[in-house]
């Protein structure tokens, strides 16, 4: 009785022979069971899109759910030539229910590793590796244990604690490494049955759209100036020929040498996860002035720092705070992003940069919740002292599909940060859309089209013009 991708259909509404650029298209997908029969309720998963291969073209179609089985999606139609609607199946709603219970109830299915050393008899070094968690009495972290089970690390700041089973011959201050643990699949066998139905494609209407100029512009564009705070639409913009248009401000498109005038006297500060650190390999790899230094650390968890000195251009790469899936990296290394805000002066040539998500994707909402408003209330301070600091945030992108780190739960999240800095007066680079509608095959570390794409987005916000 759940929701079968095979079965599952869409269609068209009121087709029309030919359409004009801006025009709007209306698709709806009725779901289906395995007998065929139709799905009486909503919270299924779709993604859509609007493409066409030989221009390289595509846009985002935002999904409606009736919750009546049927689901509503509208597309913008923003480029000159011809157009194919497409739309997938990630979660059915059945599996949906699995993924909220196992967030809800078995939060610690990802786990990870505390590494202990101190000194030991006649000269000797202990060492103790034990598994630690985020302390949060609910959602299945609790199992860790209650009352002298454990090293708590609370962090005055940020009022988070992380927890560690406690060692049998060290003390709590030896704390040295943390990593990545491992995973615990506690599905059932009906629930792992779910979650094979997983990112499908649905059978529908293939009719070929054809869209045709109005008063002689081939595509839609936009000219306002990016400034902080502006909102972001659904479609945020499009790709064409694999570049993408801005429907939030005008984006400028940039060389080299466009690049390191736009970063030159700039001290730039990139806080987040590996999907961030492909921006700090972009530049480092983009810009031939910018020299990296081997600070001889964890190069997945950094910090990583390149400089040009000749333009004055310093560029930084650090992992936000645990909990993290990394590989063995000093626990002193290992920052909140909110205190490094804190410790920021700010000014014109301090840019911000940060991301956060699939780090967070197995963990109660609530926890990632307070997490963003403690990153809220650092740069909402770094504003007040500093309103000219440039601060750029880069949402969660589409990638994984398993319990672990589904796009479903990365939806979530990239919900409550647009949410929390919706009124803040900074940027949101909004890099969902440009992942869930590319042609190439959606991964967590999107490919070299789609970076450079939000590297161009993340300068014209840097330099607007």
């Amino acid at each position: 009785m759940s929701t079968s991708p095979a079965h599952t259909t869409f269609i068209i509404e009121n087709l029309k022979e030919s359409y004009q650029i801006g025009e709007e298209l209306f698709v709806t997908v009725h779901a289906k069971d395995f007998d065929n029969k139709s799905k009486r309720y909503g919270g299924d998963f779709f993604q859509a899109k609007l493409f066409w291969s030989k221009t390289k073209a595509s846009v985002f179609g935002e999904v409606v759910d009736l919750l009546n089985g049927s689901y509503s999606v509208r597309f913008l139609l923003p480029w000159v030539g011809e157009a194919q609607v497409a739309v997938r199946l990630i979660h059915s709603s059945e599996a949906v229910q699995v993924l909220k219970r196992h967030r809800d109830t078995d939060s610690d299915r990802v786990y990870f590793n505390g590494y202990y050393e101190g000194p030991g008899p006649n000269k000797t070094r202990l060492s103790e590796t034990v598994k630690c968690n985020v302390k949060w009495d609910k959602n299945g972290l609790e199992s860790m244990g209650t009352g002298d089970c454990c090293c708590e690390y609370n962090d005055p700041r940020t009022g988070e604690t992380w927890r560690c089973q406690r060692p049998k011959s060290l003390p709590c201050s030896a704390f040295v490494y943390h990593s990545m643990g491992g995973y615990r699949n506690r599905l059932t066998n009906k629930e792992k049955m779910f979650m094979t139905q997983t990112n499908k494609g649905i059978n529908g209407d293939k009719s070929i759209i054809k869209v045709f100029y109005l008063h002689g512009n081939e595509t839609i564009d936009v000219t306002e100036k990016c400034c902080p705070g502006l909102h972001t639409p659904v479609p945020a913009g499009f790709y064409l020929n694999d570049v993408w248009t801005s429907f939030v401000c005008s984006i400028q498109h940039f060389t080299t040498q466009k690049t390191t005038e736009c970063l030159k006297n700039k001290h730039i500060y990139m806080m987040g996860d590996s999907t961030m650190r492909q921006w700090f390999e972009f530049f480092v790899k983009a810009v031939p002035t910018l020299k990296q230094m081997n600070l001889h650390v964890q190069y997945q968890s950094g910090p990583l720092v390149a400089v040009d000195v000749k333009n004055k251009i310093d560029l930084h790469w650090r992992a936000h705070g645990i909990p993290l899936r990394t590989r063995k990296t000093a626990v002193a290394d290992l920052h909140y992003i909110s205190n490094e805000i804190d410790d920021q002066a700010g000014g014109p040539h301090t840019v911000i940069i940060f991301n956060l998500g699939p780090h967070f994707t197995t963990y109660p909402l609530d926890f990632y919740t307070h997490r963003v408003l403690r990153i809220r209330k650092a740069v909402l301070a770094l504003l007040q002292r500093a309103p000219d600091t440039t601060v750029i945030i880069k949402t969660v992108n589409t990638g994984y599909k398993d319990i672990f780190g589904s796009d479903w739960y990365s939806l979530q999240l990239h919900k409550i940060l647009r949410w929390a800095f919706q009124d803040v007066g900074v940027y949101i680079l909004d890099v969902w859309q440009m992942t869930a509608c590319h042609y190439s095959k959606e991964n967590i570390h999107p490919g070299p089209v789609i970076i450079k794409n939000e590297i161009d987005i993340l300068l014209s916000f840097t330099c607007p013009k």
